[in-house]
């Protein structure tokens, strides 16, 4: 295939406009904003609509669904988008298109939110973009929410009932729990591994009914989510029930995950008129994605940088340009233990080589004793109290050059209220319990455990079918 060659205008620092000629094969640049399809990782000419791609969740061959190609949407296409709710509707609105849910995206945007997605300068040329004010305190809360209620909204009249299954390694699930609970017509089955959770993330996993089942796997984080892949491809599970999932894998979650980069960056845009760097703190490796997509889409964002604990598989990809699983490793970061991250699938896809790798991302691996360094200082250095998951950012940032003006923000990931046993001996106080995490964590109850294995997993879901 000839890659593609267009025309994209970037904004310089100084926000003048210089035209770049890209080439890449599989990222495509358009000026149009009609709808988008979503292909397949692993089968580029299979195409479906995206209410096809949220409710199928893996495609039918295995890969994961990605846009077709990215709409050219700079500052100026966000003009009079002041709230979160209109900057998501005008960013999301070419990826829905003439979807069947194209009439109902105000009132997805509207639902998906609901709580501050505040960005907070906190000196040293550095903001810190707050994602855990939703029901769970972490940022996931943003693409559960939205995939919830697209999926009610898709299936409020099927004859049987859509199944999600969820792979998480903490937070994940909890917000996917709070997310679809008593949701018609949809029931949710969450998988996580036994003791490899903190006690506050275990309790919020474990307190729910109704449509949501939660299961204990006696593994890691990598069992849950190949469990979840060995059901999509089972023969029998795709035969009694209807599937998807809520997992990052779901295009469905990354879309909005999109929104509050695009909020944030238009934010500093407006006031600084330069484009802001991003460090995410990466695991699976979604939310890093989700920036680069609202960057290739034309939001002002600079550069990306990846930070992960001492799991190595971005690291050791963007060092040697072969990418490699790992065995997962348990940190004090306990959401980003992820040796083998699903959406590798998608940055490869879109990026294949190297080179081009190099050029979209960087990344710094973190080590535990470096998040406890963190925590204990962040707040005489930032006046913040950080979580294990947040601090692998603040560590990336504090690497950089201290000469070096550039601007960064830094993403908060979740509460650390949410990781008591790790944050609070360290700042030597008690960590204020949000309301609506203690009111979940009062009603954990005992769940099923079982071994990493189908059949094992086939005998709890006997109740959705």
């Amino acid at each position: 295939m000839t890659p593609l060659l267009t025309l994209h205008a970037e904004l310089d620092r100084d926000g003048t406009f210089s035209l770049e000629a890209w080439r890449h094969p599989r990222i495509l640049f358009a000026r149009e904003t009609c709808s988008v399809q979503y292909l397949s990782t692993r089968a580029p000419d299979h195409r479906v609509s995206l209410s096809t791609a949220l409710q199928e969740g893996l495609a039918p061959d295995g890969g994961l669904y990605v846009p077709e190609r990215f709409p050219d949407l700079g500052p100026e296409a966000f003009d009079g988008c002041t709230t979160i709710e209109a900057v998501a509707e005008r960013l999301l609105r070419p990826f829905v298109g003439d979807d069947s849910l194209t009439d109902d995206l105000p009132a997805i945007c509207e639902a998906t939110y609901g709580f501050p997605v505040p960005l907070r300068e906190i000196g040293r040329d550095t903001s810190v973009l707050e994602l855990f004010h939703g029901p769970t305190a972490a940022f996931k809360d943003v693409g559960a929410r939205f995939l919830a209620d697209s999926l009610a909204r898709l299936n409020e009249e099927a004859d049987q009932p859509l199944t999600i299954l969820v792979a998480t390694s903490g937070d994940t699930g909890a917000a996917v729990a709070a997310a679809f609970w008593k949701k018609p017509n949809v029931e949710v089955v969450v998988l996580y591994p036994k003791g490899k959770v903190s006690d506050r993330q275990e309790k919020q996993l474990t307190g729910w009914s109704d449509n949501v089942q939660t299961v204990a796997v006696r593994g890691v984080f990598d069992d849950c989510q190949a469990l979840v892949k060995e059901a999509f491809q089972d023969d029998t599970w795709q035969e009694h029930l209807r599937l998807s999932s809520a997992n990052s894998i779901n295009i469905g979650r990354l879309l909005p995950q999109m929104t509050y980069y695009a909020h944030a960056s238009l934010q500093h845009w407006r006031t600084h008129g330069t484009r802001p760097n991003v460090i995410v703190p990466s695991g699976n490796l979604g939310n890093g994605l989700a920036c680069l997509y609202a960057r290739e889409c034309g939001l002002p964002i600079g550069e990306v940088v990846l930070a992960t604990n001492e799991n190595r598989p971005v690291t050791h990809l963007l060092e040697t340009g072969e990418y490699e699983a790992f065995e997962s490793r348990e940190t004090l970061a306990t959401a980003m233990d992820v040796g083998d991250p699903s959406n590798m699938e998608r940055l490869l896809h879109h990026w294949p080589t190297a080179t081009a790798l190099r050029d979209t991302i960087t990344a710094e691996r973190v080590t535990d004793e470096q998040i406890e360094e963190q925590i204990r200082r962040g707040s005489g250095a930032w006046d913040t109290v950080w979580d294990p998951h947040t601090a692998t950012a603040v560590e990336a940032r504090e690497r950089l050059d201290p000469d070096d003006a550039q601007e960064w923000t830094l993403v908060a990931t979740a509460h650390p209220a949410k990781f008591p046993e790790v944050v609070e001996p360290l700042v030597g106080r008690d960590i204020d319990v949000p309301e609506p995490l203690a009111e979940v964590m009062a009603q954990a109850h005992p769940v099923p455990e079982i071994e990493p294995d189908l059949d094992a997993l086939d005998e709890i879901v006997q109740w959705n079918r």
